[in-house]
């Protein structure tokens, strides 16, 4: 029953949140104030008072009009406070009770959650992540409406992924000391303790044991980083900012120059340097590519339905952001060798820019032929 009680909070607070994303929403793409004036009818510009502005109910008290005026409110402000608190209540269900990540230390507390009793650290995982997955809501839908991602969302949202970074570095929840069995073996330039075997060279889930951050930005730990320690943090938090605005403006620069054509915006490598400070930079590039295939799906279906060339595609890669961090204790230990083999990782990348450009030149040529 309190556990109950605890994800009906988490519910409201999530919608009362979403109450407010929807006024990020509306101004920031417009430059004007989240905080000044407060929230009124668009038509009669009278502030709605405090009972109208119920997350969720007012807009089906009112049946979706202005009280002064009787305006129509558009069914956005539902759905994103809706949609905000189903979140909130889905990702502490799945991160805190159900332990998703399999935390160690949330598998002991797992009795005393169930009776509601949830351990700070809990808070503090679904907190880091729910703040991440708000900006992520804000984002597209600023892209949705506007086709533009405010700097407002994500130099705020990258400059609080570093501060989490460095107040949690990784293996936080973990003890570092025990974050892997630990041995003095000696590396090229290299002193420090490290695992008896190179950790992203074991087998699936015999690798690092997934904090806060699931990773570390790369391993072995080059010298004067200790595990637990913020330089680790930050750098894990930096190198997740800039390998997901690099890929981004990188993939960008390839597909302009081969269709002839802007293709990207720059909001969407600001999402994901805001993500990478989040999450470190192996999610997120993972989360690329699972959001790139059903955008890809829903822009062709766009194209023949509407003609319109121009998608939306932050909600797309906040998606593929979402399933990523939520799936990488089964994600992780299936690409751990991929992403900590550097000859791999080359070849790929060199391999992914050839297919882009040639990709893109293909589709240069398909409307030269079509004009």
């Amino acid at each position: 029953m309190f556990l109950a009680i605890w994800i009906l909070l988490v519910f409201a607070i999530g919608a009362a949140i979403g109450s407010f994303l929807n006024v990020c929403i509306y101004r920031l793409p417009l430059e004007k104030s989240v905080l000044w004036p407060g929230s009124r009818c668009g038509s009669c510009l009278k502030p709605i008072r405090m009972r109208d502005n119920i997350p969720v109910l007012s807009y089906w008290l009112l049946g979706g009009r202005c009280r002064m005026c009787g305006a129509e409110f558009s069914m956005q402000y539902f759905w994103v406070e809706l949609l905000t608190g189903l979140a909130f209540a889905g990702l502490f269900y799945l991160e805190v009770v159900v332990n998703i990540h399999g935390f160690g230390l949330l598998a002991r507390e797992a009795f005393n959650i169930e009776q509601g009793v949830i351990p700070w650290q809990g808070w503090v995982i679904f907190g880091h992540h729910a703040i991440l997955l708000s900006l992520l809501i804000v984002a597209a839908g600023c892209d949705l409406m506007h086709r533009e991602i405010p700097l407002s969302v994500t130099l705020p949202g990258t400059a609080i992924g570093l501060l989490g970074a460095t107040l949690w570095p990784w293996p936080w929840p973990y003890d570092a000391s025990q974050a892997l069995p630990m041995t003095a073996v000696a590396f090229p330039g290299q002193v420090q303790p490290v695992a008896a075997n190179p950790w992203w060279l074991l087998a699936p889930h015999q690798g690092p044991d997934m904090g806060l951050y699931a990773w570390p930005f790369w391993g072995p730990l080059p010298l004067g980083l200790e595990p637990g320690t913020w330089q680790l943090g930050l750098l894990t938090g930096l190198v997740g900012m800039l390998v997901g605005t690099m890929m981004l403006r990188g993939i960008r620069t390839l597909f302009s120059m081969g269709v002839g054509a802007e293709a990207l915006g720059l909001g969407d490598a600001d999402l994901m340097m805001m993500a990478g400070a989040f999450l470190g930079w192996q999610p997120v590039f993972v989360g690329f590519f699972i959001g790139v295939f059903p955008a890809m799906i829903a822009g062709i279906i766009q194209r023949f339905r509407t003609g319109d060339n121009a998608l939306a595609f932050v909600p797309w890669l906040a998606l593929g952001v979402i399933v990523s961090w939520l799936c990488w204790s089964t994600i992780g230990p299936v690409v751990q060798v991929l992403l900590f083999y550097p000859e791999l990782m080359l070849f790929m990348i060199v391999a992914s820019a050839v297919m882009m450009v040639v990709s893109a030149y293909m589709i240069r040529g398909m409307r030269w032929l079509r004009g």
